[in-house]
């Protein structure tokens, strides 16, 4: 054997030796650099072991030795890539998953309000949201794509450093590098700061949905056409109602204490304006003060001025036949005019046309919605309209103040009776006036008795029991008990009302 052969057999039998060596010599490098030395080296010293033994094996069969492989930085070369490759397919998931999350959880409103400050992002941001199926179709293809290649790829490169074991230990190392680097981390940024976040991904998000588009149809026909197989219809055109996320949003604030009971009452009645209809907070016929055009001029004026309204209907012939509604102010100017214009002073009352005087009534039906009546009592500069059913007949009448009584409360004046219909006794039980209306029982006691069936504690009572009850009877139905005070003919007038406790 040769001096040479023998020095590189002693070189392949004895790698440690040689790493020894090799890392003394690095005793002065820093902890990255001796890192890097010492995996280098390791990895060269597996090339010569491999390469002395397919010399070995060559020079028993009379072949030539096969030419050792390429290595960069002292690892081979394919392993550098894939590691690389890797790490830019971990960045690219980090950059769908964050996407997903900022441009979900950010507010329309305030991307919105960003838009119209001039912030292009924020409104590539809002066209993203548009297209909510698109977006999302687009952002998990992408996700993806991103996370399969780089498993396939991280196997790849763990055989190649370990062998067998590569695909359990590429399975490991990659489950935790996209939770940790992939998911968790950028998502976090993005729920922090989701507008912040949805400006700064919106651009490059739309030319990614752009040129995912024609996929991102086909995949979601196929889906819709495997879930209409189990009776899943999907609707590509439903979006979740604007108003019931201001709601959830007031509810949720109202509940984390931001928001107090009385303000997050009055937005909340705002946003039922168009839910709810006249006839739910008219004032009963029942209730109407109304006046006889046929009555002497002076009993019309002593009935106005002891009246505590200042618009009160006039009939002729039938309490029903409404002709006019007299304003106080009209009949005040009249009624001064008369007694200047005649000798005899307050006796030219007599001569008083009420007809005359009065507008002309203007009915509504009962079925109109608040909003809608709201709108109208501002288009037409009106306070007052009478209300009929479908057949004519009158019911009731409603004002403007009754529409912003519903949002603000009641409002009072110093013409008003202060009638209380809600009594609390010291055992927690209520007495309830049967006329109050389900709607402020609710606002005054946070209570959640339903309103869809009847208007009043008493009409719920009545529909609950199918039946006029009579006094003393007693009922339980949406975790109260309900127990009749006083009835007056078929009208239920006072209750008792009490929670029963949840079991």
């Amino acid at each position: 054997m040769t001096p040479d052969a023998a020095t590189s057999a002693d070189t392949a039998a004895t790698p440690g030796a040689e790493i020894a060596r090799s890392a003394a010599a690095a005793a002065d490098f820093t902890l990255i650099d001796r890192a890097s030395a010492w995996f280098g080296q390791l990895f060269a010293a597996s090339a010569q072991s491999d390469a002395g033994a397919d010399a070995g094996g060559a020079a028993a069969t009379g072949a030539d030795p096969a030419p050792a492989g390429a290595t960069l930085l002292g690892a081979p070369a394919e392993a550098i890539w894939l590691g690389v490759a890797i790490i830019i397919l971990l960045v690219v998931s980090a950059f769908f998953s964050g996407s997903e999350t900022a441009l979900t959880a950010a507010s329309r409103a305030k991307l919105h309000g960003l838009a119209d400050r001039g912030s292009r992002g924020a409104a590539s941001a809002l066209a993203l949201k548009e297209d909510g199926e698109r977006l999302i179709g687009a952002i998990l293809l992408g996700n993806n794509l991103a996370n399969i290649l780089g498993t396939s790829l991280a196997t790849m490169f763990f055989t190649i450093l370990v062998g067998e074991s590569g695909v359990a230990v590429a399975t490991l190392a990659m489950t935790a590098l996209v939770v940790v680097f992939s998911e968790i981390a950028p998502k976090n940024y993005a729920i922090s700061a989701p507008e912040r976040a949805a400006t700064l991904v919106s651009r490059p998000i739309s030319v990614i949905v752009r040129i995912f588009a024609p996929v991102v149809a086909t995949i979601t026909r196929a889906v819709r056409l495997f879930l209409r197989i189990f009776g899943v219809d999907m609707d590509p055109e439903t979006h979740v109602l604007a108003l019931d996320e201001i709601r959830g949003a007031i509810d949720l604030h109202h509940f984390e204490g931001a928001v107090q009971k009385d303000d997050r009452d009055r937005l909340l009645a705002a946003l039922d304006l168009g839910e709810r209809e006249v006839a739910e907070v008219m004032r009963h016929r029942r209730q109407l003060e109304t006046i006889d055009a046929s009555l002497p001029a002076d009993e019309i004026l002593a009935y106005c001025l002891q009246s505590t309204h200042t618009r009160i209907p006039i009939w002729k012939d039938d309490p029903e036949n409404i002709v006019g509604v007299i304003h106080a102010k009209d009949l005040l100017r009249a009624v001064h005019k008369l007694t200047e214009a005649t000798p005899d002073g307050w006796r030219g009352v007599r001569d008083l046309d009420i007809i005359g005087l009065a507008m002309e009534p203007w009915f509504v039906p009962d079925t109109t919605s608040l909003d809608e009546q709201l709108r109208a009592f501002l288009k037409r500069r009106s306070h007052f309209a009478l209300v009929v059913d479908e057949y004519g007949t009158l019911q009731g009448l409603i004002t403007l103040e009754d529409i912003l009584e519903e949002i603000v409360g009641d409002i009072a004046d110093e013409h008003d009776s202060e009638v209380d219909g809600l009594t609390r006794l010291p055992d927690g039980s209520l007495l309830v006036d049967g006329s109050t209306t389900i709607r402020d029982f609710n606002r005054a006691t946070e209570w959640s008795l339903p309103d869809d069936e009847a208007n009043t504690v008493a009409g719920l009572v009545i529909h609950e029991a199918q039946t006029i009850p009579s006094a003393g009877q007693i009922f339980s139905f949406h975790g109260v008990r309900f127990e009749v005070i006083e009835r007056r003919r078929n009208q239920i007038t006072r209750l008792k009302l009490k929670q029963l406790p949840r079991g």
